[in-house]
């Protein structure tokens, strides 16, 4: 039951594209006064070490975060990210990724809320040695030895009435997929205007493929963007791309995903299969955003690249190619 360990796979392709998208949802939410919680359902150590035992054994981030490093003008939703990603690594060396939890807290203002939960008994520890080197108020961000999934009923909807919910188990149970998709209707009744972030992974599973044609049916705003960076091997086994889907998202998502995409499949790509897709849907009426109802789009392929403001340059970590 507790064998996963995300820090095996931190910084690879799937981080890329899920912590990108939640940093572009912080910094949307911080353009308003008004306070927000963040609640992390699988929380993980919150902040890992690039050559340490399992991210350096694995590997992974070579075909992730070190090709992003120092690559020609990312468009904006990726050069926020290295940003967020430098601020942890200030003697310019990718030596720490930060996970979801770190990236939220860093963007987290005083009087916002950041509520974890995370069951593994090895990861939690971690975290909370994590939390305590990052000097956190208690007030301000708590940790719930238990699964997220039942945990977040109890704190929805959140005080502000403001809130971002991440849900990305680990998938390595196929119950995570049922569970995913009810955690998500349960949460919809009770705070229909949260905003709610999905990761998925696309691997050979009929779930996976199932969860996704689930959510896309759910009458809600949504946007759904998924990166492919190779052919699926021929076992089965691996992890060739990962998905978002994002329920009442930010309405500037689209359009710097429609940017972001094309440049993070040609930057991330491991062969001539990889691909993305882009849809969302409008619900009717005025969006929770406050933005008029858009129409639905449909699936996009290569979009033209947009010109974008370069992040700062980063050197590699030592030992790394």
């Amino acid at each position: 039951m507790f064998s996963y360990r995300h820090a095996f796979h931190a910084g690879n392709h799937a981080d890329v594209l899920k912590h990108a998208i939640l940093v572009q949802i912080l910094d949307y939410f911080n353009r308003k006064d008004a306070p927000y919680w963040v609640i992390d359902t699988h929380a993980g150590a919150g902040l890992y070490a690039l050559d340490g035992e399992w991210a350096g054994q694995s590997g992974e981030v070579v075909d992730g975060l070190d090709r992003l490093l120092g690559a020609p003008r990312p468009p904006e939703l990726v050069a926020r990210y290295l940003r967020a990603v430098q601020d942890f690594n200030p003697d310019g060396v990718a030596s720490r990724y930060p996970g979801s939890p770190a990236l939220a807290l860093h963007a987290l203002r005083p009087h916002d809320k950041l509520r974890l939960f995370e069951l593994h008994p090895t990861e939690i520890e971690v975290l909370e040695s994590t939390l305590r080197q990052l000097d956190t108020s208690r007030r301000q961000v708590s940790i719930a030895r238990e699964d997220g999934f039942g945990g977040l009923k109890r704190l929805l909807p959140p005080p502000t009435r403001r809130g971002i919910v991440l849900i990305d188990p680990s998938y390595e149970d196929k119950q995570d997929y049922r569970h995913t998709l009810q955690a998500v209707r349960d949460g919809l009744e009770r705070f229909a205007s949260g905003c709610f972030a999905v990761w998925y992974p696309l691997v050979q599973r009929v779930q996976a493929h199932e969860m996704a044609r689930v959510l896309e049916r759910l009458p809600v705003e949504w946007l759904h963007a998924t990166l492919t960076v190779r052919k699926p091997s021929a076992d089965g086994l691996g992890l060739h791309g990962s998905g978002m889907f994002v329920i009442n998202p930010p309405w500037t998502l689209h359009e710097e995903l429609r940017a972001a995409l094309p440049w993070l499949e040609k930057t991330l790509a491991q062969d001539e299969h990889a691909r993305h897709t882009l849809q969302n849907h409008a619900a009717a009426g005025a969006s929770p955003a406050g933005k008029p109802a858009r129409p639905p789009r449909p699936a996009e392929g290569r979009a033209p690249r947009a010109a974008a403001r370069p992040a700062p340059a980063q050197k590699r970590s030592p030992g790394r190619k």
